[in-house]
């Protein structure tokens, strides 16, 4: 799963384009919005589209589900583990 992470954190700045912003500035356990990295409900679904694409797994932007997958980097890598198991 720690690769699974590198990549998403790398995911996230490539397709955010987050400058000064390195995957080890990211913390895997820190909210990625609010008063962690600050992301945005724009910066959501960009992310979320990002996701889709490299990973191919569905999201439903309704869910209460998706809001906890994205609360952190390590919820998202657990998500997405957990889609391509079944």
């Amino acid at each position: 799963m720690n690769k699974l992470i590198e990549e998403l954190k790398q995911l996230i700045i490539t397709s955010l384009d987050l400058e000064d912003v390195t995957p080890a500035d990211i913390d895997a356990r820190a909210p990625l919005f609010g008063e962690g990295l600050g992301l945005d409900s724009i910066d959501a679904l960009e992310l979320g589209v990002a996701i889709q694409k490299k990973y191919h797994v569905k999201l439903d932007a309704s869910s209460a589900d998706t809001r906890q997958h994205f609360h952190s980097v390590e919820n998202l890598a657990k998500f997405i583990e957990a889609q391509h198991s079944t």
